[in-house]
């Protein structure tokens, strides 16, 4: 089955009426506020926060998940750019259908802009740490430059759900910071980071704890400041 995406059609009402904290008071400047997803809307921007490197990520990801995606795909979060279109291309290529979840509305309605109406996707308003899907209802989930963004209390709850709502043998892909190697240069940048995104610094000094399932593939990029975790369940 199609859906059109020109609405958001589905919303659990508990999470997605309520901003959490965390965003409300560290992010209103990139996600929350309506000014601030009209800034960062911009393919250049995103790759400039991300030092050049948006496409090799978002190619990375896109590579992990497969060129061809049929039945059921989750994308946990919105993003900035172009990458749930080519996502949404592979998925419709498989005859297959795409979900996104984001706890904002603003977020789901800037996608519902620019996604093209021919993707077979669902926009999807709920938290990730409290998804109401089922369990085991997608052969893949990705999660792209989210983790980085939560208390760990909130990101292992969102892991959990991840894995919860993935099928054996289906695979999650995460991209998201690491631990940079020691002589990285934006070493020294990290702290200042640190304090406009606070959470970040975990991915910095912890790999991210996986609640089931086992890594099939690690990538590494930018000198170790950006990794690629691909787990199967």
């Amino acid at each position: 089955m199609r859906i059109a995406n020109s609405e958001i059609i589905a919303q659990d009402d508990e999470a997605g009426s309520a901003v959490p904290s965390y965003l409300r008071i560290h992010y209103w400047w990139a996600y929350v506020h309506p000014r601030a997803v009209k800034f960062f809307e911009r393919q250049w921007l995103v790759n400039l926060i991300l030092w050049g490197h948006y496409q090799t990520l978002r190619d990375a990801a896109l590579a992990a998940l497969g060129a061809v995606l049929p039945g059921r795909s989750l994308q946990v979060a919105c993003v900035y750019g172009d990458l749930t279109e080519k996502l949404g291309r592979r998925v419709a290529a498989g005859d297959g259908m795409l979900d996104i979840v984001d706890v904002l509305p603003v977020q789901l309605a800037n996608l519902r802009r620019k996604l093209p109406a021919d993707i077979p996707a669902r926009l999807l308003a709920m938290d990730s740490s409290r998804l109401t899907l089922p369990d085991a209802s997608y052969d893949r989930v990705l999660l792209f430059f989210l983790l980085h963004e939560q208390p760990r209390d909130t990101r292992l709850r969102t892991l959990a759900e991840a894995f919860r709502v993935v099928k054996p043998g289906g695979d999650v892909v995460i991209i998201d910071y690491a631990k940079p190697q020691w002589w990285h240069p934006l070493r020294i940048w990290l702290p200042l980071l640190g304090r406009i995104e606070p959470y970040a610094p975990d991915l910095w000094t912890a790999e991210i704890p996986l609640p089931g399932g086992a890594v099939i593939e690690r990538g590494a990029y930018f000198g170790g400041l950006y990794q690629k975790l691909v787990v199967r369940r």
